[in-house]
């Protein structure tokens, strides 16, 4: 059975990141309330990227690798410009040492 790691534009522009079996069953949930606290809060919700997985522990580490990322990394995931990905991490590094 496959799982997914995805992304939730939230009506405030936001993104949630999460992972399940049943992606379309669970953007609904998200829409109706009774998905995650945070979408709660920021319906509607509109799925904007996902990838497919063989096992849910591996959708469920790349959600949380994805978590982690700024904004920006996760637009640019969702739009494709995966050359973007590591320029946007060291962006994120360099700020962290200077920060």
């Amino acid at each position: 059975m496959s799982s997914y790691m995805y992304i939730l534009k939230c009506s405030d522009g936001s993104f949630y990141t999460g992972s399940t079996r049943d992606l379309e069953k669970r953007v609904m949930e998200h829409n109706m309330g009774m998905g995650a606290n945070y979408t709660r809060k920021h319906r509607p919700v509109e799925l904007v990227y996902y990838e497919e997985f063989q096992r849910v522990d591996d959708a469920y580490a790349r959600e949380k690798q994805v978590q982690g990322w700024s904004h920006s990394k996760k637009e640019a995931l969702i739009q494709g410009q995966f050359g973007r990905l590591t320029d946007l991490a060291k962006c994120t590094a360099l700020k962290q040492i200077e920060g």
